[in-house]
């Protein structure tokens, strides 16, 4: 049994343990907050054990950070006085570099991730990044906790923001167009609950299609748009208006405000 250790049970904590409850029976779970009713209760929860700080630390193979990144600092001056030899770190902290981890905790290994909120279903995608010191049997554990709650795909660790732009931020992307695609509907004549169910079950419907069928997604496009019909017309409209360019824009915003924070942290 691999000893997995979760330093903070908030909400990700919370999904990887369903997902490992449901797809994997090779964890014994350990689990520690700073507050620790919240620890007790998702022990409860997942049969998981809540113990404090110094135990967790020297009894987990592999430790998930599941802190906010302002706490990242102070937490790994706590674990410098560990002897962590042969142990794994996973840290899901938004906007701190790998380098930031190995320099702190010189030949520990450190694996860097970037999931989204799509964990609490199992149907997240993560970034991962391996860091130096990390073996390969290390890295087989990373993507088993994180293939119970999704798919992964590693990359380097320059390619992090990148990764936030696209898919650890894109989930509120889609929620966006979907809010307002259910607000329009109601001003041309639905009800609220009308527009917003047929918009809800429009976006899960195109993201089965986009999961399941080999089409690319601009075959699946010109594939429900007909030269000159209702949705040649809408598409149009985005196109004039300049969609591809503005989205573009977001993403960059998105990736610029995630080098500020690496930068933030390391000054």
């Amino acid at each position: 049994m691999i000893k997995l250790g979760f330093i903070g049970t908030g909400n990700l904590a919370a999904s990887i343990l369903k997902g490992l409850q449901q797809n994997s029976k090779d964890f014994e779970i350990y689990l520690y907050d700073i507050l620790p009713e919240k620890a007790d209760l998702l022990a409860r929860q997942y049969k998981a054990r809540a113990c404090d700080f110094p135990e967790l630390v020297q009894t987990a193979d592999v430790f998930l950070l599941a802190v906010k990144p302002k706490d990242i600092k102070d937490l790994l001056q706590d674990l410098k006085v560990y002897k962590l030899g042969g142990k794994l770190i996973i840290t899901v902290a938004a906007g701190i570099g790998l380098s930031v981890y190995e320099q702190a905790l010189p030949g520990v290994a450190v694996v860097r991730v970037m999931p989204n909120t799509s964990c609490a279903v199992l149907q997240a995608v993560t970034g991962m990044v391996r860091g130096q010191a990390v073996t390969e049997q290390q890295a087989k554990i990373a993507e088993q906790i994180f293939s119970a709650v999704g798919k992964y795909l590693w990359v380097e660790d320059r390619q992090i923001n990148a990764v936030t732009a696209v898919s650890g931020s894109g989930p509120a992307y889609f929620y966006l167009f979907t809010e307002v695609m259910a607000q329009v509907g109601a001003k041309l004549g639905l009800s609220k609950e009308e527009a917003d169910f047929l918009a809800r079950e429009t976006l899960v419907g195109a993201g089965r299609m986009l999961a399941e069928d080999s089409r690319s997604p601009q075959e699946l496009r010109e594939a429900v748009t007909s030269p000159n019909g209702t949705t040649y017309e809408a598409l149009e409209v985005f196109r004039k208006q300049g969609l591809k360019e503005l989205v573009g824009q977001a993403m960059q915003a998105c990736l610029k405000r995630a080098e500020e924070m690496e930068g933030e942290y390391r000054g």
